[in-house]
């Protein structure tokens, strides 16, 4: 499955996109994205929350599965394949 990284994500990352990486559902893609690019992507993609909690995504994040939202789809139980294309980008505010 191919990831794709935007804006400052690139940054963190140090990469534009990645296919690496293969997961049965999001939240699991997410997790090994966090394990391997570290801390500061982890705060980017999950919410802060006790150990007991269900991981929660950042409200700093849009996640596109094939173009479609995760809000409309099942949000991070949202199932994937491999031939499926995941973006992720920072959600910008400005003024």
């Amino acid at each position: 499955m191919k990831v794709k990284f935007f804006a400052l994500l690139r940054d963190i990352t140090g990469v534009k996109e990645t296919a690496d990486f293969t997961a049965t559902v999001l939240v699991e893609l997410l997790e090994k994205l966090s394990e391997h690019y570290g801390k500061e992507l982890t705060r980017w993609l999950f919410a802060p929350t006790d150990s007991v909690q269900e991981k929660q995504l950042s409200s700093d994040v849009i996640i596109l599965v094939n173009g479609r939202a995760i809000e409309h789809l099942a949000g991070l139980a949202t199932p994937l394949k491999e031939e499926d294309e995941v973006a992720i980008f920072p959600r910008l505010a400005g003024g």
